[in-house]
């Protein structure tokens, strides 16, 4: 004996079986009206067509939340004014505005926009924000360095095309032929159909319209619709309207997901201090609430205030133990806090929980290499290697190899390893740094030099290629180049005792002349 199709459908809906649910839907939807049973208000064609929206928008729903990619577009023609020379601690654009707390350039990495390396790749804080237009289309565009993506618009393609991916014969609803006014008066149909026309037509205007009727209809004290309205405002890049929309729902009713959506639209205005202020006062209403803790801690690392970020990503442990962000951040913390042992613990408590991937073994690798165990060392590597899916994975596998191999001296083998790294990856900045620096040992000036310029003009960011060739250009007497590249190395890292000397020693030499 089969199920009643309509509670069929409904059962793969919440066994999330989108497809089925879909399918049995069209089904009841295509019976003529005379089969259709009338309900008081609510008959099976509306029930199966608000069913079928909801299982179309949840085949293809991204969170917002989490959904905020800054791509090239929206960065060098954001029409946002932002103070140019921003107090200390107070901005998100200049990385030099930040706080200290952690580890300086020379001991962790930083990506291109002055931030030191996370433990964790969020869509969040990938957006850099290059100097000029050259330097945003010059480097790659990957989500793993804070290198800019081509377009905000790029991570909503699959919604865009959800139509034609979910329905192969055309789309489920005609937008164009839509009575929004009467659907609006429908609070029960308005709110699927919202949702569908946002995330799987993505259609930002239609359904902007749809959400200011069906608030005008609720008489503006439904929080829902006003939470909406300021989802599409934030889509189209008007972040004051989805202000004050946000701040309303809020007055209405206390919600953990409206002071998520309201901070991210205060980070993209760059106010950080504001965010955190919110995110505060969030935690008053909902004490121990995660996500809030989440959030003021990766303010505080993107401020590299790294310090005060460790405590509060310690705080979300004690709320989540099993916690994958705070966990891999706090690791990758104390492993350049040079506490590679600690680190370790951390990221056995991530192979505990089930996180089985390239990234994590790498780190193990690293982790075991400096805490002296060396027995582990090349097995987690080897696993890495196995495990890893993109090239550019395999290449940071390679890449740390070549440092275990530098670490024990030999020499050959860490040449090996860089090079297998650029076969990889040949925008790897570090690699070619290194590769110049044992061509240099190996008296090679001129291939030292070619790959030191590569690895300059790949990552401007980084002080240690132009430090190298200051040092080279010194050595070979070429003291006009090795002060103009000292002088970069200073601007990347200013705290460097090194450069700072060598530019004492040409200025001595240029004021003898």
């Amino acid at each position: 004996m089969g199920l009643e199709p309509l509670f069929q459908a409904w059962s793969y809906f919440r066994r999330r079986k989108f497809r089925e649910c879909a399918d049995v839907c069209s089904q009841l939807l295509e019976r003529p009206p005379s089969e259709q049973e009338l309900d008081s208000e609510y008959t099976v064609f509306q029930a199966a067509w608000s069913l079928k929206t909801r299982a179309l928008t949840e085949m293809v729903y991204v969170d917002e939340i989490d959904m905020d990619q800054e791509g090239i577009a929206e960065m060098i023609l954001d029409e946002n004014a932002v103070a140019q020379v921003a107090r200390p601690g107070t901005s998100l654009k200049l990385p030099g505005t930040g706080q200290g707390g952690g580890p300086s350039p020379a001991v962790r990495p930083v990506t291109q926009s002055g931030r030191p390396i996370t433990g964790f790749v969020r869509p969040s804080t990938q957006g850099g924000r290059p100097s000029t237009m050259e330097q945003a289309i010059r480097t790659p565009r990957t989500a793993l360095t804070a290198r800019p993506i081509t377009s905000a618009s790029g991570g909503y393609i699959r919604p865009g095309t959800a139509s034609m991916l979910t329905n192969p014969d055309g789309p489920f609803i005609n937008l164009s032929r839509l009575n929004l006014t009467k659907y609006a008066q429908k609070p029960k149909l308005a709110k699927a159909l919202f949702e569908y026309i946002f995330h799987h037509e993505n259609d930002i205007k239609n359904a902007l319209d749809l959400a200011a009727l069906a608030t005008e209809h609720a008489q503006f004290k439904d929080w829902w619709w006003k939470v909406q309205i300021g989802k599409c405002y934030y889509r189209l890049g008007l972040y004051r309207e989805a202000e004050k929309q946000f701040k309303s729902a809020l007055k209405q009713q206390d919600m953990v997901d409206t002071f998520l959506y309201l901070a991210k639209v205060y980070l993209r205005l760059d106010q950080p201090v504001t965010a955190l202020n919110l995110f505060k006062q969030g935690l008053e209403r909902f004490p121990g609430e995660v996500t809030l803790i989440c959030g003021i801690a990766r303010i505080y690392e993107e401020m590299n205030n790294i310090s005060s970020a460790a405590e509060y990503y310690k705080d979300v442990l004690k709320q989540d133990n099993t916690h994958v962000e705070a966990i891999a951040c706090i690791g990758s913390n104390h492993f350049y806090s040079d506490q590679p042992e600690i680190a370790l613990r951390f990221y056995r408590r991530l192979l505990q929980m089930g996180v089985y991937n390239c990234q994590l073994f790498n780190n193990l690798g690293l982790c075991c290499f400096y805490a002296q165990q060396y027995d582990m060392t090349l097995s987690s590597f080897e696993r890495a290697l196995f495990l890893a899916e993109k090239e550019e994975e395999t290449a940071d596998v390679w890449y740390n190899l070549g440092h275990v191999a530098v670490g024990i001296g030999d020499l050959n083998l860490a040449y090996q390893c860089f090079k297998l790294t650029l076969v990889n990856n040949n925008d790897y900045a570090e690699a070619y740094n290194n590769l110049a620096v044992l061509e240099m040992r190996k008296g090679h000036t001129e291939q030292a030099r070619a790959l030191l310029q590569t690895a300059s003009s790949l990552a401007p960011h980084m002080y240690e290629p132009h430090f190298n060739i200051a040092i080279l250009s010194e050595k070979v007497g070429d003291l006009q180049r090795s002060y103009t590249a000292a002088q970069k190395s200073e601007e990347a890292f200013p705290g460097h005792v090194d450069t700072q000397q060598l530019l004492k020693q040409l200025k001595e030499h240029f004021a003898m002349l």
